[in-house]
């Protein structure tokens, strides 16, 4: 949630950081206007002008140029300035981690507070089958930092396999296993509970690869029934967010997501009483008819924090919640 009372610290938003030409991409993803990648696609698909000319790869730009995709002039003075905002949002089943789909099935934009003059950029992608913690921001900086493989950003899983699991097994899972698209492991195990054929684990990653999680474990021949994403490095799913809700991070948790990146801090700004009161009404609306069949579907949830590790494990930065309280790490179920 947002944090009470005025920040005294100048606010970095309020400050010009027009200082000469960028990256056509890297400009528009702070102006909100789409993901670094979503704007290469526009280049390469001839889409986007600037002054009036096809954009060429590497090509430089500044928010004093005229931009245009599909003949529809962009505002990109956002970009002039830093507004760094974070949502955390517990994704339920059978929504799609992107703004529209072909298909008509909803999405995880479907119930997030309207913006003016930004928009909202996922932090990485879940899976439909997938649950769990998915971070939004205005800033496409931290969000293209973030996902960044070379930021080393950790990012845990509860996941049920259904399988036998040995420490043979676990112990390969961690060296490095051979996928499609090259080498994977996962830098943390810890069991979690379970009995027989079904037992839960707690995995940590340092990428973001395309079912990752999944792939790693069936390439040892047991499958994933249940997958639920509980920390986005120094960011846990509050066990307070029930599927389907969505809260503010506060000015310690953004800062704590800043630094984990290289970044400077931001002061969030302020919301005026008629923001505050659209956002709470928009959070209080009952979740969505995906989120009340996931919570139909068994008691499968799990706790939101991994179970304590084991001597010598790997850790990220000390984790936060929403709150910015350090939280406790129960035993999952």
């Amino acid at each position: 949630m947002a944090a009470n009372g005025p920040d005294k610290r100048t606010p970095r938003s309020e400050k010009s950081l027009a200082g000469g030409p960028e990256r056509v991409q890297k400009l528009l993803a702070r102006a909100g206007i789409g993901s670094r990648r979503e704007v290469e696609g526009w280049i390469e698909a001839g889409r986007l002008l600037v002054n009036g000319e096809p954009v060429q790869p590497g090509q430089k730009a500044s928010t004093d140029d005229r931009f245009e995709l599909d003949g529809k002039r962009l505002d990109v003075s956002a970009a002039a300035q830093v507004v760094r905002r974070v949502l955390l949002y517990n994704k339920p089943e059978g929504e799609v981690t992107s703004r529209k789909d072909p298909e008509g099935r909803p999405t995880v934009f479907d119930r997030l507070p309207r913006l003016r003059d930004q928009r909202w950029i996922s932090i990485g992608r879940l899976d439909i089958n997938t649950t769990g913690l998915v971070l939004f921001t205005t800033d496409g900086e931290l969000a293209n930092r973030l996902m960044h493989p070379s930021s080393q950003i950790d990012r845990e899983y509860a996941v049920r396999v259904f399988g036998d699991v040995d420490d043979a097994m676990i112990q390969r899972l961690q060296d490095g296993v051979l996928l499609d698209d090259g080498m994977a492991r996962f830098t943390d195990i810890s069991p979690a509970g379970g009995k027989g054929m079904n037992q839960w684990f707690h995995v940590t990653l340092l990428e973001g690869r395309n079912r990752e999680v999944r792939r790693l474990w069936e390439s040892q021949g047991v499958r994933v029934s249940r997958l639920k994403r509980v920390r986005y490095g120094p960011i846990f799913l509050p066990s307070r967010l029930t599927m389907g809700r969505w809260e503010e991070l506060d000015q310690k948790g953004v800062d704590a997501l800043s630094r984990a990146v290289g970044l400077e801090t931001v002061a969030i700004p302020q919301k005026t009483p008629g923001e505050q009161a659209a956002d709470d009404r928009k959070r209080r609306k009952s979740p969505g008819k995906s989120a009340q069949r996931s919570r139909k579907g068994g008691s499968w949830q799990v706790s939101d924090a991994a179970p304590a590790r084991k001597p010598g494990a790997r850790a990220s930065d000390k984790p936060i919640s929403s709150k910015g309280k350090k939280p406790t790490r129960p035993q999952g179920r």
